[in-house]
């Protein structure tokens, strides 16, 4: 009986938003803020409170982000909100390899553009929008003024971090080297097995508001019946902070257009053989001195 409450509740507001909203030119900002606990491993243990104290502020930037969504009922534009650094006074140039880009949604035409600087060259990441198999619950809370409902599903990690490197990434590098090092004949029986690659998923949970309908939210999360006002994926928090609706200076949203096109799984490829041959040439550096 809850359960059909609940759902008679979800359809009532879409309903009524969708006639409020459609009486009027829809469009919408909304701000988010992430947040990720800093996680020193062992290390940790070592320091002193004050050290511990020291590397956070220094890491702020990248534990802690603001970003923008603007969107209408078809598109989005979602960016990161770019802070100086309170100790430099600069932005995060190093880091900023390895976050992601402006990013570009069409829920009509399933449309997914993403722009990303590596190292001063520009990529443009073009693919269809990863269709996410959400399972729609009936747990709901209060965000700011809005009713929202609870969703979650399961996706594969690298969905959630293509745009990112970690020597890890590296690994399958090693192994195809490896493969190479054996006699011709051999190798040719040992690439024509077949190679299972297995898929690590990550569980996300996600809360939604049918009071704004529109089939859009953070970073790549899409397809439910509101926008996404807070994703949590492992350790990191995104939460939606405002809404502003229809916004007196009309927004005007647009793909991102300038770099290389290619796919996440050619841009990752890119930015881990880079890294690899950055570390390489390091150690001959070094073996010279």
């Amino acid at each position: 009986m809850k359960t059909l409450l609940n759902k008679l509740t979800i359809t009532s507001l879409i309903l009524f938003t969708s006639v409020t909203l459609n009486a009027q030119e829809f469009q919408g900002k909304a701000y988010y803020f992430s947040k990720t606990p800093m996680d020193l491993g062992t290390w940790g243990a070592r320091m002193s409170e004050a050290q511990k104290k020291q590397i956070a502020g220094r890491l702020k930037n990248r534990l802690e982000k603001t970003y923008v969504l603007t969107f209408n009922k078809e598109e989005s534009v979602y960016y990161e909100d770019e802070k100086l650094d309170a100790i430099s006074g600069a932005t995060d140039s190093w880091g900023k390899n390895f976050t992601p880009g402006k990013q570009y949604k069409n829920v009509k035409t399933n449309k997914f553009i993403q722009n990303q600087e590596f190292y001063g060259k520009q990529f443009l990441v073009k693919e269809n929008l990863s269709k996410i198999e959400w399972e729609m619950g009936t747990e709901t809370k209060q965000i700011g003024k809005y009713t929202c409902f609870k969703a979650t599903c399961k996706r594969p990690v690298f969905d959630t971090s293509w745009w990112t490197f970690s020597w890890n990434s590296t690994r399958n590098n090693t192994v195809e080297k490896k493969v190479d090092s054996i006699k011709t004949e051999d190798a040719a029986s040992v690439k024509a097995e077949p190679i299972e690659e297995e898929v690590i998923m990550i569980e996300i949970e996600a809360w939604y508001t049918p009071m704004v309908p529109v089939s859009q939210g953070p970073g790549d999360y899409w397809g439910l019946p509101g926008l996404i006002l807070e994703v949590n994926v492992g350790n990191t928090t995104l939460l939606c902070s405002k809404i502003v609706m229809n916004p007196k200076e009309k927004i005007k949203i647009e793909a991102p257009d300038n770099g290389k096109v290619v796919t996440k799984k050619e841009y990752k490829e890119i930015i881990t053989g880079k890294m690899q041959e950055m570390r390489n040439n390091r150690g001959r550096r070094s073996n010279r001195r």
